[in-house]
């Protein structure tokens, strides 16, 4: 008989040459314990997706006790479903006036998708600004506002009309023009490994958007909901965006996405054609009954509070004459060393002993860290110590 590593390879696809293959058999809290009873220090959340870490016992009964109601019903949109209308109404009383209106996806990915065919539809113009090194998603249209050739130039022709521009860059805005329908950016770059813009750029960025007639779409799937100890990450630069993308963390740790606007905006997806934007599983009740439970924690416990201390805490012992570079804003941090090679051996190192950690698509030479935002000051400790133990190994 095969075992699961055997049909894992035969039968799941796969997106590199050599998968970590870790076989995880369960998961608590901060940790993850493999067929063999090996427990991992989970430092990347899932990609920033288990902000409570894994198996909250809230979120689980939350799954349990609406799987037992119902779970898929009609296409979304279309019947009141209490999960829905509870978490769209809990969202909105945490966000800005102008963003009240929850459009839910599956993912980040169709988040952004979405958004692009909301600016087009809105303003009836079709450009695209986007920036270098963003990352949205990996489907055509979000690929298309991607910033690294590296990962689009086997894919296309794609989506005509895109404008790529310098991030953190004030002189590039002006090429915003009136043909402009939006700009898409990330409120926090992740995938460049963690590049924070200044607030001057940011609030620039919000003014030429509105002389122009562009919307400006911020994209915080990773950065939102309390990543960077602000509960959404734009609230660190005093600006408000039209569209708000968020994903990872707002499924509770089931797959969810949004994209959400001001209801005169949303509303255009209703005529000319009706069903404008539609999604079978989009918003799915178990989904976002697990989504708001865990929000629901997040807020209630305030464990926006300490993420920048927790932050800089890692800051501050993750210090060796290897590590060329840092930065981090809250519990998303990129520690930089010389080469992608060499990361990859101090990644793979630490995944030995038992942390598991990871690299940045376009910053590989970047260690990633952005643990669940409920780990202590002790597991910070004893995790940087394995860090620093490896490198020392490895370097």
């Amino acid at each position: 008989m095969l075992s699961n590593r055997q049909l894992f390879l035969n039968h799941v696809a796969q997106t590199s040459p050599a998968p970590l293959m870790l076989e995880i058999e369960r998961a608590e809290g901060l940790y993850m314990y493999d067929v063999s009873g090996k427990k991992y220090f989970d430092l990347i959340a899932g990609i920033s997706v288990s902000n409570l870490g894994h198996g909250h016992p809230a979120v689980v009964a939350a799954v349990k006790q609406q799987a037992e109601k119902y779970m898929h019903l009609m296409v979304y949109g279309e019947f009141v479903e209490s999960p829905q209308v509870k978490y769209a109404s809990k969202l909105s009383e945490h966000l800005p006036e102008n963003l009240s209106n929850i459009y839910f996806t599956n993912s980040g990915t169709e988040a952004t998708e979405g958004a692009l065919k909301l600016a087009k539809r809105y303003t009836g113009k079709t450009g695209i600004v986007s920036f270098k090194n963003a990352y949205h998603g990996s489907t055509q249209g979000a690929l298309s506002v991607m910033g690294d050739e590296t990962f689009k130039r086997s894919f296309r022709p794609l989506l005509p009309g895109i404008t790529l521009l310098e991030f953190n860059n004030e002189a590039a805005l002006a090429n915003i023009t009136t043909d402009t329908a939006a700009v898409i950016i990330e409120t926090v770059q992740g995938e460049s490994g963690v590049t924070i813009p200044s607030k001057s750029f940011i609030q620039k960025l919000r003014n030429v958007c509105s002389e122009k007639g562009a919307l400006l779409i911020f994209d915080e799937c990773q950065a939102g909901l309390g990543r960077t100890g602000k509960l959404f990450a734009f609230e660190h630069f005093d600006v408000v965006p039209d569209v708000l993308l968020l994903a990872k963390a707002l499924g509770g740790g089931m797959p969810l996405g949004a994209f959400i606007s001001s209801k005169e905006i949303m509303h255009c997806f209703t005529e000319n054609p009706v069903l404008g934007h539609i999604t079978t599983f989009g918003g799915h009740p178990v989904c976002c009954a697990a989504g708001l439970t865990a929000f629901n924690i997040l807020v209630e416990e305030n464990l926006t509070a300490p993420v920048a201390a927790k932050g800089s805490f890692f800051d501050t012992l993750l210090t060796h004459p290897k590590i060329k570079s840092k930065r981090h804003i809250g519990l998303l941090m990129a520690i930089e060393f010389e080469s992608f090679e060499q990361n990859k051996k101090i990644i793979d190192r630490c995944i030995e002993k038992g942390v598991l950690t990871d690299w940045f698509l376009f910053a590989p030479q970047c260690m990633r860290i952005a643990p669940p935002l409920i780990i202590t000051e002790q597991e910070i400790k004893t995790a940087c110590n394995i860090i620093l133990e490896c490198i020392n190994e490895v370097a």
